[in-house]
Parts: C-alpha cells; sequence; structure tokens
C-alpha cells in the first residue's frame, strides 16, 4: 500500500513538472485548426509530447544518474557539452515562458502591471521551492497536481457534453507531422531527461538505500503513470480545441483561444479557475527546470550547495529577463534552438532505452552525428532564414531526402545508421 501510494505521488508529481505553459496552449490550438483530422494531429502530437518523454523517464529509470549520462557513451566532452546546451536552453526558453503565459492568462485579465513586474514575483517564489529542495516532490505530487487535473477535467468535461460532435475542415496539409512538430514545443522530451534527474536525486534524498531494481522499478510505474495522464489530457485538450471550430475567429492566439474556451465552459468563474490553473502548471514546471538545473551544477562541482544556490540564483534571473517578452516572441526564439538539440534529444533518449548490445559506444556515436547532420539545414532555415547570407542552398541541398518535407529529414538516415552499425558489430564478432 505504502508503494502504490509512493508511486502515484511520484507520477503526480512527474505530471506537473512536465505539464507546464506550452503542454496547456498549445494542444487546443491543435484541435482548432485540425477540423476532422483532429484525431490524426492527436496522434502525432502525442508520439513526439507523450512516446517519447515516457521513454526518457524509463531511460532515467535504467540510468539513475544525470543527464551527463545520456551522452557519455558519445564521448564525454560531448556529454557535457550537451548537458549545458539543454540547461541553457531550459532556463532560458521554457522557463521564462512558463511566466510569460501566467502573466497573459491568470495577471493582464485582472491587473494593469507590466510582464516584469509578473516575472519578478513569479520567479522570486520559484526560488523559495527550488531552496526547499527536500519538500518538492511531496508539494508537487500530494498538493499541486490533484488541483490542476480537476479544473482541466471540469473543462473538457463540460465541452464534450455541451457542444455537438461537428469539426471543421484542418488547415494542415500534413496533420501526423505537423502534430509532431507541434509536440517538439512542449519541450516535453528535453524535459523528460530534466525532471528525470529531479525525480532521481528526489527519490535519494528520501530512501538513498533503496536497492537500485526497486528505485528502477518505482521510477518506471511512475513515469506510465504520468504518461497515461498527459495523453488523455492533450487529446482531450485537442479535442476540445476541434469541438470549437466555429466559436472564435481563425486568427485568434493561442492563449485567448485557452482564455475562449474557459469562459464557455466554466461561465463567470472562468477568469478564476484559469487563472489558477495557468499559475500552477507553470509554475511547478519552472521548479522543476530550475531545480534540475540546479542539482546538475551541484553534482559537477563535487556536491557543493554554493554552486546549486548560485545557478539557481541564475535560473530565476534569467527566467525575470527573458519572461517579461510574450509568449510568441519566446516561442519564435526557440523553434531554431529545438529543430537542431530535439531530434539528438530523442536519438539518445531511444539509445539509452535499447539494450546495451543494440547501443554500443560505436552506435551511439554513428547515430548522433548522423542525426545532426541531418538536422542542420532546418535549423539553418529556421535560425538564418530572415537574412539572406547564401546558406539558403543548404536546405535544398537536403531536399532529396525522405520525410525532409515535413522537417523530419534525420529520422531515416539515423535508422540506416543505426541499424549498418549493428550490422557491421555483428559481422566483426
Amino acid at each position: 500500500m505504502q508503494k502504490a501510494k509512493e508511486t502515484l505521488v511520484i507520477a503526480f508529481a512527474l505530471f506537473s513538472l512536465f505539464f507546464g505553459a506550452g503542454n496547456l496552449i498549445l494542444p487546443p490550438q491543435l484541435g482548432f485548426k485540425a477540423g476532422d483530422f483532429w484525431w490524426l494531429v492527436t496522434l502525432g502530437f502525442c508520439l513526439s509530447a507523450v512516446l517519447v518523454p515516457l521513454l526518457g523517464i524509463l531511460a532515467h529509470a535504467k540510468l539513475q544518474g544525470t543527464i551527463f549520462d545520456f551522452g557519455k557513451k558519445v564521448s564525454p566532452a560531448f556529454a557535457l557539452g550537451y548537458a549545458f546546451i539543454i540547461y541553457a536552453i531550459s532556463i532560458a526558453l521554457p522557463s521564462p515562458r512558463t511566466a510569460s503565459v501566467t502573466h497573459e492568462i491568470a495577471v493582464q485579465p485582472f491587473f494593469d502591471t507590466p510582464y516584469i513586474l509578473t516575472s519578478m514575483v513569479y520567479f522570486g517564489l520559484v526560488f523559495v521551492f527550488v531552496m526547499n529542495r527536500s519538500k518538492i516532490l511531496d508539494i508537487i505530487g500530494k498538493l499541486l497536481t490533484p488541483a490542476i487535473i480537476l479544473i482541466l477535467v471540469l473543462i473538457m468535461g463540460i465541452a464534450t457534453f455541451a457542444y455537438p460532435f461537428d469539426f471543421g475542415e484542418t488547415v494542415f496539409a500534413h496533420p501526423f507531422t505537423d502534430g509532431i512538430l507541434e509536440g517538439y514545443q512542449t519541450f516535453d522530451a528535453i524535459g523528460a531527461i530534466v525532471v528525470g534527474g529531479v525525480i532521481i536525486i528526489s527519490i535519494n534524498l528520501k530512501n538513498k538505500t533503496a536497492p537500485y531494481a526497486e528505485k528502477k522499478r518505482l521510477i518506471r510505474n511512475a513515469g506510465m503513470l504520468a504518461g497515461l495522464g498527459l495523453l488523455l489530457i492533450y487529446a482531450g485538450l485537442i479535442f476540445t480545441g476541434a469541438l470549437m471550430h466555429n466559436t472564435f475567429d481563425a486568427d485568434i492566439s493561442r492563449t485567448a483561444l485557452l482564455n475562449g474556451i474557459s469562459i464557455n465552459t466554466l461561465g463567470n468563474t472562468a477568469n478564476l479557475f484559469l487563472s489558477v490553473l495557468v499559475s500552477l502548471a507553470c509554475f511547478t514546471t519552472a521548479v522543476g527546470i530550475v531545480t534540475g538545473t540546479a542539482d546538475f551544477m551541484k553534482y559537477r562541482f563535487g556536491d557543493s550547495q554554493q554552486a546549486y544556490t548560485l545557478t539557481a540564483i541564475i535560473g530565476c534571473v534569467l527566467g525575470v529577463v527573458m519572461g517579461q517578452f510574450n509568449v510568441g516572441v519566446i516561442i519564435a526564439v526557440a523553434v531554431p534552438a529545438l529543430t537542431l538539440v530535439y531530434p539528438v534529444t530523442i536519438v539518445l533518449i531511444f539509445l539509452n532505452v535499447l539494450p546495451e548490445r543494440y547501443s554500443s559506444p560505436t552506435v551511439f556515436k554513428w547515430v548522433v552525428a548522423t542525426t545532426l547532420v541531418f538536422s542542420l539545414p532546418e535549423f539553418i532555415h529556421y535560425a538564418l532564414g530572415p537574412w539572406d547570407i547564401g546558406l539558403g542552398g543548404v536546405r535544398r541541398l537536403f531536399s532529396w531526402v525522405p520525410l525532409s518535407t515535413f522537417n523530419l529529414g534525420w529520422v531515416l538516415p539515423a535508422l540506416v545508421v543505426f541499424i549498418s552499425a549493428n550490422i557491421h558489430k555483428q559481422i566483426r564478432s
């Protein structure tokens, strides 16, 4: 009974650490634009925003280390560089985005205050939570997550029974792959390797003597429950957005759509419920990101509490600086970084989940290198697209690659190299 309760608390905490700003504002608009193909968009979105993050948690259960362990088979230098890039992106983009969403949905409707004031108060509270490291799992898992889920279920349940099952036409040329790419924006694959580390350390703080197998089973079961929760919530939010295709203007923003859906389902109390929902969902994610970054720096500097505190301060200050920009600006900045880092993260997660006989250091090196090479055209396109500096031909040069039309040109080359490297290994042995 105690183990089941502990598993449930960790699953709730995982769900809440994952479910932040992007997870809340992206699915409804996907459904709103998907029309009859809302189910196909849901499949694509959940592939990149549920399955891959779940595998990331399973990889953490297997490794039970830090983010450094995800890339160490490539090389220690790569692993360290990758870890720093992931944490830099996390505290510079998704973490501040949680403050921006909180301001636009939970503060702006009530108070005429600037972004920076919200960010300062918000990250001041984040810092307090991060510095109370040993209590994070229980506070988030037992108190905050149930409130988030309850409000979401209310919104989706009322929409399901109040609106006819009538869907519009899709605006997506490729609903499935568009869903996959939109799932990138949740940062959940990156989140898996960041918050997975938070869960590992939290479990170790509570029970340092627990055997490896017991912790592996606990993390795996909690991850499966959290993944199921995310799947149901995402599908419900996308479906809710699809039901309301005739209710709002076609060019409505993500945050405005979420606000409109809340008003249509929760009535006069919508602003209050939505404010609580957004604040809790965003806040728990920000706490997880800053805590994960601080944990890693503490580990790298010989279990130094000073390194932990300094990193927490830097993460919160950076959150204040970036958090004063609106959500659209932060998402625009995030896209180029994600087109390069996300594919590598997905590949590292898959390789770390596989049995050792299929994921030797040589396989890691070749597959990761291939993924980087075939991700570069998209990175160049999105990062340098506004400036004509003669690199536009790079993307055209790779246009022959299967799936490149869908911005997934790295998938088949990485798969071919993975298979080839394993065949070569078997022949040599």
